[in-house]
């Protein structure tokens, strides 16, 4: 037990995404069971509002021919049978529409705190929970404790409610005994939606507080202690994937400033298919330097970028060759290849003035 405060103690930083998604993925998410009761007792007052006279229409309707001729049906076991199924398949017919509205309204329960999960961690068998030390941690422990004072306190709270609320229809509840059958119903229902509005109203402020708790107990449980912080960071440095989707991210930023650059270049210098360089020259610059290289698609993309900027594209595949193999984008044209790349630029340049 010592162990575990201490251990505990260390947890001082924040949990990463990762580890939250770990989590998640275990199914260990934050949440609280009294969001799902409220939303299943604000579905039965809503329920009671809208289905309560209507359904009690329908069963009244349903039931009373029955009532009526309940000398005629047979006193065997046959009638008796009867009578049963009558009253059940006419009570179901009534009730049906509230209940699929609360089964509706305890889904959304669920679904307001988090999407839904498929995995079996929850179910797999747990030898540690086999130990005597931590079952005694699980009902003595902390949690524990504020599981036990929050029923306590709900209990009593709501209890208060209830007898606030009937002490206030004392009277009315006085008359229902002396009421006719037919005015008993809406009577009954009448304080049974104020006893349900106001418990919802007090269940609603239980049940926000329980899932600010639920979550702040959960943030903490997911803290992590300075070494795990370590590791995590160097795996996900080493990790293979995280390096590829970097590269893929790098690539894709890289492509698109290429894109963006070639309508400013100067010249394209390709071989027909697979090699394609832009270079732009400007007065003043010692050389001209690369804005755009590729090969393959990315040549095609590059030829055609230029083509529809009418910047001009010449065909010359050794010197495609080599500015690909030898120069980076924003670098200057190697000393090596000057001559060559300024007859392509002087040709440029005579071409552009013969134009204008």
């Amino acid at each position: 037990m010592a162990e575990a405060g201490e251990d505990d103690d260390d947890k001082t930083e924040e949990p990463t995404q990762r580890r939250i998604e770990d989590a998640i993925k275990r199914g260990d998410v934050a949440r609280s069971f009294e969001i799902g009761t409220l939303f299943v007792l604000g579905g039965l007052t809503l329920s009671m509002m809208m289905f309560a006279g209507s359904s009690s229409r329908e069963l009244l309707f349903a039931m009373k021919p029955f009532l009526g001729n309940l000398h005629q049906i047979p006193s065997g076991e046959g009638g008796i049978r009867y009578a049963l199924m009558f009253a059940l398949t006419a009570t179901v017919a009534a009730v049906a529409l509230p209940f699929i509205f609360l089964f509706i309204a305890g889904l959304a329960g669920g679904l307001i705190q988090h999407r839904p999960l498929w995995t079996f961690e929850p179910l797999t068998p747990k030898f540690s929970r086999l130990s005597p030390m931590s079952g005694a941690k699980r009902i003595f422990g902390k949690e524990a404790f504020v599981q036990f004072a929050k029923g306590l306190a709900k209990i009593a709270l709501i209890g208060v409610i209830i007898w606030l609320v009937i002490n206030s229809e004392r009277d009315r509840a006085d008359a229902l005994a002396r009421m006719d059958v037919a005015a008993l119903l809406p009577a009954a229902e009448s304080i049974t939606l104020k006893l349900l509005s106001s418990v919802l109203a007090v269940f609603a402020v239980i049940a926000g507080a329980d899932f600010l708790y639920q979550r702040f107990s959960w943030m903490k449980r997911l803290r992590m202690t300075k070494q795990e912080l370590k590791q995590e960071f160097k795996e996900q440095e080493g990790s293979p994937e995280l390096k590829s989707r970097r590269k893929q991210i790098a690539m894709a930023r890289l492509k698109r400033r290429m894109m963006q650059a070639v309508p400013k270049a100067t010249v394209v210098v390709m071989n027909p298919t697979h090699f394609a360089v832009a270079l732009q020259y400007d007065r003043g610059m010692r050389a001209p330097i690369c804005v755009a290289k590729g090969v393959d698609s990315l040549a095609l993309k590059i030829r055609e970028v230029a083509r529809d900027n009418n910047v001009p594209v010449v065909e010359n595949p050794p010197l495609a060759r080599a500015l690909h193999a030898s120069v980076d984008i924003d670098e200057e044209v190697p000393v090596e290849h000057y001559k060559a790349v300024a007859e392509v630029v002087s040709y440029v340049m005579r071409l552009k003035r013969r134009a204008s």
